[in-house]
């Protein structure tokens, strides 16, 4: 049978509520009563009760990771790093999987049920209303990986997906790609959406390119595969892509390899995350850089100072962004002097 707090308390020769104060962050206790019952619980292998201890404080310590793309291998690392950043701080994750919806409703009630402390929202493809949802039922919520605006109505980290698109499209122009064209995710995604303005925005005036742009019905590598699988067999197939993603990327270049194409001298690809994979050596995907790591500890760092100050106000947090050459996009031509 485990310990309890009653018999800490009788090894200690103290009360209840002064193991009970021990354990609870904040609480007031001397440092004689501290050293005592520590030293009680040690000998006794006593670990306080989480869920206990959450009706004394009011707080539970779990923080909610609300996704919608788990057949991203991206989310993976997301995740390692999400649970990795809340363990170091005393919290835990609460996980729910929005796969196949956009109403916040179901979550929200998932959530209140498990009395979370804090939301995070992990995905680049939901609206900004999404993460809004949350903030209006009152609970600290940050949107990672959200729309950037420069008057956020909730705490936004991320990148900028306008410029990345702009990135994209000056790596087809230095190295003078002249057929040109952009895959994307769902085009509801406003990830896609802003991707898709930075890259034509890039190009616009550009006459001598001829510049497409398609979408993929996901963020999946079998979406990307079957998208141009459509774009070869109708003969449609530009000279670089820029797919704004890294799975799908990879998708895409499964198709153009089965082809009998060659990459990057027939087709060109950039991605856009740098998940592990697309640096493995029979992928070697030429990508932009997202900083993963960055963005999910500034999450939780906001999302925390969100729970201790509740009015704190909204703001957007942009990490940028840089372009990864490896296999899939032609070096640059020499500079001439």
């Amino acid at each position: 049978m485990p310990v309890t707090l009653k018999e800490v308390a009788e090894r200690a020769g103290v009360s209840r509520s002064a193991v009970s104060r021990t354990f609870t962050q904040g609480a007031s206790v001397s440092d004689k009563t501290r050293r005592k019952v520590e030293k009680a619980a040690a000998e006794m292998g006593y670990s306080p009760n989480a869920l206990a201890s959450s009706l004394t404080t009011g707080r539970t310590k779990l923080i909610g990771l609300v996704s919608n793309n788990f057949h991203n291998p991206i989310f993976l690392e997301v995740f390692d790093l999400f649970t990795q950043g809340l363990q170091e701080r005393g919290l835990r994750p609460l996980l729910v999987n929005l796969t196949n919806e956009t109403d916040p409703a179901h979550s929200l009630q998932m959530l209140r049920q498990y009395s979370v402390d804090g939301v995070v929202v992990a995905s680049s493809t939901l609206p900004p209303s999404f993460a809004e949802a949350f903030k209006a039922a009152g609970m600290p919520v940050v949107h990672s990986f959200g729309r950037w605006s420069t008057s956020p109505d909730v705490h936004v980290v991320g990148i900028d997906n306008v410029m990345c698109g702009r990135m994209a499209a000056a790596a087809r122009i230095e190295r003078g790609y002249q057929k040109v064209a952009f895959l994307g995710g769902p085009q509801s995604a406003t990830s896609t959406q802003d991707r898709l303005a930075g890259f034509l925005d890039a190009l616009e005036g550009r006459s001598s390119m001829q510049v497409r742009y398609t979408f993929a019905e996901a963020y999946s590598f079998d979406a990307g595969r079957a998208e141009m699988r459509r774009l070869i067999a109708e003969g449609e197939v530009a000279d670089a892509y820029f797919c704004g993603d890294d799975v799908l990327s990879i998708g895409a270049l499964s198709a153009v390899r089965d082809a009998g194409l060659s990459v990057p001298d027939d087709v060109a690809i950039i991605g856009l995350n740098d998940m592990e994979m697309a640096g493995w050596q029979n992928i070697n995907l030429t990508t932009i850089r997202q900083p993963i790591r960055e963005i999910i500890n500034s999450s939780i760092e906001l999302v925390v100072a969100l729970i201790n100050e509740p009015t704190r106000y909204p703001e957007a947090r942009l990490f940028p962004c840089k372009l990864v050459e490896r296999g899939t996009l032609r070096a640059l031509p020499p500079v001439k002097h």
